[in-house]
């Protein structure tokens, strides 16, 4: 009985080095790219107004939060707003480098962001502003990471990176809303 083997198909080196000089003006994006850059350039602007949205909330946030737990979670607010800023600039990054433009126009940029700008009045309701657009972020991180599968390796291992990030801020806000301010 013979076993299957798994008989890996490469490009031979000397056309790859062809290849590689073909549409030099597109940069890292080569003839192998599969996906529609465009569709992915246009899912990655709408992550990247989501990251400003939540960039803008967590500022507001940090500065109108009072009480007696706010120097807390105050704390939480501007490091959340920070990594979601460095989350823009990656997205951005990511547009460039597959030919778009990142678009921060801030005329459309509630409009095209996942997440909405809610203000909250008390600390509560910012917290749990924050959870529900953090809840947001998660779905829509996992749907654009499915729909990319291993067709764009470089653009899924970025979206995975920040899917943790998020999880992780929905975490904190979930602890907060559980233990320090009286429940959800």
């Amino acid at each position: 009985m013979s076993k299957a083997k798994n008989v890996a198909q490469f490009t031979p080196t000397k056309t790859l080095r062809a290849n590689a000089r073909k549409n030099i003006e597109d940069g890292a994006v080569t003839k192998t790219y599969t996906l529609d850059r465009k569709k992915v350039i246009e899912l990655l602007n709408a992550a990247l107004a989501t990251e400003w949205v939540c960039v803008l909330r967590y500022y507001r946030h940090y500065f109108m939060a009072t009480g007696m737990l706010a120097d807390s979670v105050k704390g939480e607010f501007l490091i959340h707003a920070q990594e979601e800023q460095a989350h823009a600039k990656i997205l951005a990054e990511r547009i460039v480098q597959l030919g778009g433009e990142p678009d921060l126009n801030p005329d459309t940029l509630t409009k095209r962001s996942h997440a909405e700008y809610k203000e909250g009045v008390t600390l509560k309701d910012m917290v749990k502003e924050n959870l529900i657009a953090e809840r947001i972020a998660i779905d829509s991180y996992r749907e654009m990471i499915n729909y990319i599968g291993d067709a764009d390796t470089t653009t899924k291992r970025v979206l995975e990176g920040i899917l943790e990030q998020e999880e992780e801020h929905a975490d904190d806000f979930a602890d907060m809303l559980d233990g320090w301010i009286g429940g959800k």
